[in-house]
């Protein structure tokens, strides 16, 4: 029922009026409480799709396995730390210093303002000392535009599988090997294949094996003496027939990881892949200064290959890391040469002794 205004005369006073409330029409209240609901729910809904992120991981990187020696390592460190006295053998890591002459290199560049960007290729300077080491050493002649600088030789070499392997690719890795091998081809989203190697052997790589498992879908060898981990050296012999064998298939190229060059023994001898006959072309050289200069914590290491390989993973160094650090190059650059700075090596394998143990 409806409420109207509603007037009551009076003889003795002015006309008074008043007004009742009046009720909504029908619908009218029941509408606008429905609208603000669903306003209200809507609100609710995009905060709970806001607040409900996907926190999802690529395949590709959901299928890779953290570093085991970094894993190790940082361990180590922990315990040391805690006053645990601990003997690391996991990272590859010199146990003298850096030499002085670098050193100080490093403390005068900082002084002198040498603080900015490196071009992405690294210096020319430093480029070129690279490419007289490889000419003087190696017997491998590279310009500087065949050179690329990067931070560690464990850069050159991820950037290396990147920038030649494909989905489905298959990389071809000689055991035992260093822990990354596996993971860097299945961040290129290739295929590990692991090629057992045997004691008796040295384990060195069999070419009877190396051949009986080279596929149309085989893209790269990982070759890397002196062995990491087991500091086997492929004699040349031994490297040559390898090479006979690669020769057969245009699409297999060879990684030659050298980072253990100069930690070597006599008699043995370091051979580069890149110089054995036919090989210069498909050979992606990594090499660095870590393991000889005792320079693990600076990260500087090269790659030397073929132009358009070179170019591939500069391409793809630009966008990850940019450049080498500016202390690294000049540090380097200011050494005599890479060969006479080798020579306070000498010392330290005569401090550091080959040990035998008889059976029993």
């Amino acid at each position: 029922m409806a409420f109207s205004s509603l007037s009551t005369p009076s003889s003795s006073s002015p006309s008074s009026s008043f007004t009742l409330p009046t009720k909504p029409s029908p619908g009218a209240g029941s509408l606008s409480f429905a609208r603000a609901s669903a306003g209200r729910f809507r609100m609710a809904a995009v905060r709970a799709q806001a607040e409900a992120v996907d926190t999802s991981i690529s395949p590709r990187v959901s299928a890779l396995r953290p570093s085991k020696t970094m894993a190790i390592t940082d361990m180590a460190s922990a315990l040391r730390q805690a006053g645990v006295p601990v003997i690391g053998l996991a990272a590859g890591e010199p146990d003298f210093d850096t030499p002085a002459v670098i050193a100080e290199a490093g403390i005068n560049a900082i002084r002198d303002g040498s603080t900015r960007y490196t071009p992405n290729a690294g210096t020319m300077e430093l480029r070129k000392a690279i490419c007289n080491k490889l000419q003087e050493e190696n017997g491998l002649t590279y310009s500087p535009d065949q050179v690329l600088v990067s931070n560690g030789a464990k850069q050159c070499i991820t950037q290396a599988v990147l920038a030649v392997c494909s989905p489905g690719d298959e990389v071809l890795i000689p055991a035992p090997f260093w822990v990354s091998y596996p993971e860097m081809a299945r961040l290129a989203g290739a295929t590990p294949v692991i090629l057992p190697t045997s004691i008796s052997d040295n384990f060195l790589l069999k070419p009877e094996s190396f051949a009986s498992v080279i596929t149309e879908k085989s893209r790269l060898l990982i070759l890397c003496s002196p062995s990491n981990p087991t500091g086997s050296v492929y004699p040349r012999e031994l490297l040559e027939e390898i090479a006979a064998i690669v020769k057969k298939y245009p699409r297999l190229l060879v990684l030659s990881d050298e980072i253990y060059e100069h930690i070597i023994y006599h008699p043995a001898k370091h051979t580069s892949f890149a110089a054995l006959p036919g090989m210069y072309d498909r050979t992606l050289t990594v090499n660095g200064f870590s393991k000889a200069f005792a320079m693990t914590g600076w990260r500087l290491g090269y790659l030397a290959a073929p132009k358009h390989f070179v170019s591939a993973c500069g391409k793809i160094q630009s966008q990850v890391s940019i450049c080498l650090s500016f202390l690294s190059s000049e540090s380097f650059c200011a050494t005599i040469s890479a060969i006479e700075c080798c020579n306070f090596l000498i010392p330290y394998f005569s401090y550091h002794p080959l040990f035998f143990f008889a059976d029993g």
